[in-house]
């Protein structure tokens, strides 16, 4: 239990000291995603194959919570677009 404990502890870590060097928020997701998802995978199953379906699923919805700007566009009384908060 403490190799395992061990090994998914510095998965976590490389995952945080990868996600500072790519820049991107889509990638940062996926990657911080990816990285917690094969944690908690590994300790809810017990076994390898958990710990790469976790990756997997969280990797996917790390990248699609990343690439959400959080900004939405509206039309104005002109009819033109304008991108704000979404409310």
């Amino acid at each position: 239990m403490m190799k395992k404990f061990a090994i998914v502890a510095a998965a976590l870590v490389a995952g945080g000291l990868l996600a500072g060097c790519t820049g991107s928020r889509t990638g940062d997701g996926a990657l911080i995603g990816g990285a917690t998802g094969a944690a908690v995978g590994a300790v809810a199953t017990g076994s390898t194959g958990g710990a790469l379906v976790g990756a997997g699923v969280g990797a996917v919805a790390g990248a699609i919570i990343a690439d959400s700007t959080g900004r939405c566009y509206y039309r104005n009384r002109y009819g033109e677009r304008v991108y704000t908060r979404c409310r």
